[in-house]
């Protein structure tokens, strides 16, 4: 089974499928720090490529296609900044769907796609596919983040694609470090103060709370989003690069060799380890 990525940023979701015992064939990312990440820590063809101006008959032959196009345009909070528009990148998935058709294919975004139907509709719509979408994929299902996300996967076949199965989720306790490696902006005191707009959402290991949305810009206000840790002044902190890694899933072994904010970046912006696991053991049924 040979399986593409495309817009694959740190490598979060193929870390899932690799998971599952599967492997990735070659993956396209356009940012080079992230291909870096990629490269440091995956065996397979990782392409620095931008996606928009890639033509198809470029790349090999693939029987799963995986895009994860950004979603920052479908986002409900790009309403506050009069950016939800619905990104024209949709429009180079269908292209390679296109071209060259998959067996099947896995979309990934956040449920607020759904608001744009000319997308849902090229997504969901193409001749020849039996299409299911699952939303919301809830990360919490595995982890103790609450991150909600759309799905969509296409088949040759019709195939009783199945929901992740609840089991027994991590504790937020068991993901924090012991000598987490973390930086006090002023920010912090500032925003528990009320001198923002917003208080920090503030997680309680011991009260089993778990993490809002591990967002990408972090590593610009962490007071944002912060951890009850006695030890700390105003007994809060930060998350730790490793900490946010492992709210999204990522194993210890995975290493990001760049600087923090470039970590927290492709971090916020991956896709829960978890998920793709779930999305490569269903290929292994759908292929059995």
């Amino acid at each position: 089974m040979k399986i593409n990525s495309y817009f694959s940023g740190g490598g979060l979701f193929d870390i899932g499928i690799q998971m599952s015992g599967l492997q990735i064939n070659e993956s396209y990312e356009i940012d080079s720090v992230c291909c870096k990440v990629q490269e440091d820590n995956f065996s397979h063809d990782v392409i620095q490529s931008d996606i928009s101006k890639k033509l198809v008959h470029n790349e090999g032959e693939s029987d799963v296609k995986i895009f994860t196009y950004p979603c920052t345009k479908y986002s409900t909070i790009a309403d506050i900044h009069g950016t939800r528009t619905g990104e024209y990148l949709f429009l180079h998935s269908l292209r390679h769907m296109v071209i060259k058709p998959p067996e099947v294919f896995v979309i990934e975004n956040v449920p607020g796609m759904r608001a744009f139907p000319v997308v849902m509709e090229a997504m969901t719509k193409l001749p020849g596919y039996y299409v299911t979408t699952f939303c919301p994929i809830k990360s919490e299902t595995w982890l103790p983040q609450r991150r909600d996300r759309l799905i969509i996967i296409g088949s040759r076949k019709n195939f009783s694609w199945r929901e992740p199965e609840k089991g027994d989720s991590i504790r937020l306790k068991d993901i924090l470090e012991v000598n987490p490696r973390v930086t006090l902006p002023k920010a912090i005191s500032q925003r528990m103060s009320g001198k923002y707009r917003d208080l920090p959402i503030i997680s309680d290991p011991d009260k089993n709370d778990i993490a809002p949305t591990c967002v990408a810009h972090y590593a610009k206000d962490k007071s944002t989003r912060l951890v009850k840790d006695k030890r700390y002044h105003l007994g809060v902190r930060p998350y730790s690069v490793r900490e946010f890694a492992r709210l999204q899933g990522v194993p210890d072994w995975f290493k990001f060799d760049c600087s923090d904010t470039n970590a927290y970046r492709m971090i916020g912006n991956g896709v829960s380890v978890p998920v793709g696991e779930w999305v490569g053991n269903e290929l292994k049924r759908y292929y059995s």
